[in-house]
């Protein structure tokens, strides 16, 4: 009981109402019952299913594997040749939906109906080459699926047999020993050790396979060599006695074994091939496919806007959101050569325009219009509707034309009221059309003809209310600044106007932190372009425009006031509050989850603990985050190179011998002082004598 956490489960092996014996039920009977029972299955966003006769090599991370709400990730298994012929007819309504993939309810209910169909069991129809009904679970994976309407992407990246060729360029995390495979003379296959008790026996191991160093690093290698490190470390912890000596037990303790083995992690050519760019199409609850969408931001080749990017990416993944999503990045060919974002988020490269190229002005926020057009003439687009966010956004839930009504002609958006300049002058001086001027902004849900339509309007009409500086002032454009800063958008409002395509205005769908929340809604976005704070706590976007929180490992945010401490006395203050906090730990956690990825090389110590107890935690219950790094608002405008180093497990062990070093110093600086006195006083006493 001891080998790892575990959840008992009632055995299927012999099945309670048919008496068959069938061990491989109790997979998805055993998922039945954790999903029914267990505490860990109520608070978990994704759940990665693995078989006991696998080794993984590193992390398995949905989003970079490309998995989402609705559309699972599964390797390929090529003999269920029965999703192409007559037993997916027998066994699913949906028989096209059915993917030769393997890893609810469905899941066993399909097990126990494809494994009692005995008269399909022949290999010509199931592709088992025993014939006995054996890969029946694996049939009840797949049909069940197809009857959910659930379709997989398939990862070549995922998995690989030990003893099979790896793809070129593909390193997989993980390895199924399943079948039987060898390296030349020597050979391993799981059967042979059915009734074995190996683990249970002191300093036992498989039978040691050849040295890397004579055949190369197999995966073949690598997996037994896996599975005899457990083993070794097995017993050590059981109490067993020093093994003896040999020359593969050195090898298995050597750091030229640990270099073999360190973790895998997929590469960006491996992730691009596992996700699938294409929009898929979305089932409504007929079974009538929605339209697709795909979801884009503009941002910037700074530090400022890749924390932003960060925060939305993860935030986007746990959402659920439909579709794709692209990054919007405007930077300028110098900015390029020197910029370390590239991974950040599936992206369009786009020329800056924050100096633009005719006026000369400075105006970053004409990046936004700029961006979308130059994507819309460039890119590929495989969707129907578009959802156009800002970067420093947070999503809650997904953003879809078919929830919020967006049509053909009816863009939907949430409502920007200080947008005075649609009611006077203002509108008047910019369109031709100012009574179909909307006061709207932040998210935009827009039909891809309408956007196509209005997108050279929007870029043009920003230049045009840029330009227009006399009337900058706050009584015209309720610019606080008075600054033109929000040309960006009433080009947008004063572009949808010219063309009259009026918005439906939604207030659920965005809130600011910081601002009351309505009772009964669930905001989708979390728009943090305000200061917001609560009692001597508060949060500032502006504040982190020059501070590299992505590159510095392990930094974050100051974290807010536990929400164990809020005050409940005023309910709507107190839902307010809980917002704010929600805002500013995803942040953190998606920070961190950010620099788990990056900073291998970092000492995480109890981060690592952190991580697992993150990713246990729902997303409606705050989260006390504890990183090594909490970064105070900054005073400075670059942090110092080592910042993300200094209070590591490591380093500290490291200030503390510091410190003992400078004691001793002291008092061997201090003997010395006297040592010299003492001698000085000696000598001076033989002159007095002399004298």
């Amino acid at each position: 009981m001891g080998l790892a956490p575990t959840m008992e489960v009632p055995s299927m092996s012999r099945h309670p109402r048919t008496g068959d014996w069938y061990p491989a039920i109790n997979k998805p009977a055993g998922i039945v019952h954790w999903l029914k029972y267990s505490e860990d299955a109520k608070n978990t966003d994704w759940v990665v299913i693995l078989d006991a006769d696998m080794i993984m090599r590193g992390p398995i991370i949905p989003w970079e594997i490309g998995a989402e709400k609705g559309q699972p990730v599964a390797a390929e298994y090529g003999y269920l040749i029965g999703c192409d012929n007559i037993l997916a007819k027998l066994h699913t309504k949906h028989p096209e939906l059915c993917d030769k993939v393997g890893g609810s309810p469905l899941w066993l209910s399909k097990t126990e109906e494809v494994r009692e169909d005995r008269e399909h069991w022949t290999t010509n129809i199931t592709g088992d080459i025993y014939g006995k009904g054996w890969i029946s679970e694996m049939y009840g994976y797949s049909f069940g699926a197809a009857e959910a309407g659930l379709r997989h992407k398939i990862s070549e990246s995922l998995m690989i047999y030990p003893g099979y060729t790896p793809l070129e360029g593909v390193e997989p995390i993980l390895m199924h020993y399943g079948l039987a495979f060898q390296v030349g003379n020597w050979s391993f296959s799981k059967i042979e050790y059915h009734d074995d008790g190996i683990v249970y026996e002191c300093n036992r191991l498989f039978p040691a396979p050849p040295y890397p160093r004579e055949t190369g690093l197999f995966l073949s290698l690598e997996c037994i060599n896996t599975l005899n490190e457990g083993l070794l470390l097995h017993h050590e912890s059981a109490g067993c006695p020093k093994p003896i000596w040999s020359k593969y037990l050195s090898f298995l303790r050597s750091k030229t074994f640990s270099e073999l083995v360190k973790p895998i992690y997929l590469s960006s050519v491996e992730k691009s091939r596992d996700t699938d760019t294409k929009e898929r199409t979305i089932l409504n609850e007929n079974g009538n496919s929605h339209p697709k969408i795909h979801t884009v931001f503009s941002t910037e080749c700074s530090p400022y806007f890749d924390w932003q990017t960060v925060g939305l990416m993860y935030s986007y993944r746990l959402s659920g959101q439909p579709g794709g999503i692209t990054r919007l990045l405007s930077c300028t060919d110098e900015q390029l050569k020197s910029y370390k974002g590239h991974d950040l988020a599936p992206t369009h490269y786009v020329p800056s325009m924050s100096l633009h190229p005719l006026t000369g002005d400075w105006y970053p926020a004409i990046n936004k219009p700029a961006a979308v057009l130059h994507w819309l003439n460039h890119a590929k687009i495989d969707a129907e509707f578009i959802v156009i966010l800002d970067a420093d956004m947070i999503l809650r839930g997904t953003i879809t034309p078919w929830e919020f009504n967006a049509e053909r002609g009816r863009p939907v958006s949430t409502p920007y009221e200080y947008l005075i300049g649609c009611d006077n002058e203002l509108a008047r001086l910019h369109t031709r059309h100012p009574e179909a001027c909307d006061k709207v902004g932040g998210v935009i849900i827009m039909h891809i003809d309408d956007l196509r339509k209005f997108a050279l309007l929007w870029l043009h009409k920003t230049e045009e209310v840029r330009a227009d500086k006399e009337h900058y002032k706050t009584n015209f454009s309720g610019d606080i600044y008075s600054s033109g800063w929000i040309s960006e958008m009433y080009g947008y409002s004063f572009g949808a106007a010219e063309l009259k395509l009026r918005h439906r205005v939604n207030p659920n769908i965005l809130i600011y932190p910081g601002y009351i929340p309505q009772p009964g809604v669930k905001y989708r976005v979390f728009h943090y372009g305000l200061t917001f704070q609560i009692g001597s706590w508060s949060f500032d976007k502006a504040n982190w425009r020059e501070t590299d929180v992505v590159n510095t490992c392990w930094a974050k945010f100051p974290e807010p006031p536990n929400p164990a401490t809020l005050s409940q006395e005023d309910e709507n203050i107190y839902r307010r509050d809980l917002l704010s906090i929600e805002c500013v730990e995803k942040l953190n956690k998606a920070l961190y989850l950010h620099h788990q990825r990056t900073c291998r090389d970092q000492g995480e110590n109890s981060d690592q603990q952190l991580s697992r107890k993150w990713l246990r935690e729902t997303e409606e219950e705050p989260v006390d985050l504890k990183a090594d790094v909490v970064l105070p608002t900054p005073r400075v405008k670059k942090l110092p190179a080592d910042w993300g180093n200094k209070a590591s497990g490591s380093q500290r062990s490291w200030l503390v011998a510091v410190w003992a070093f400078s004691v001793m110093g002291f008092f061997v600086v201090i003997t010395i002082k006297f040592s010299h006195r003492r001698r000085d006083g000696g000598r001076e006493k033989a002159n007095k004598d002399k004298v």
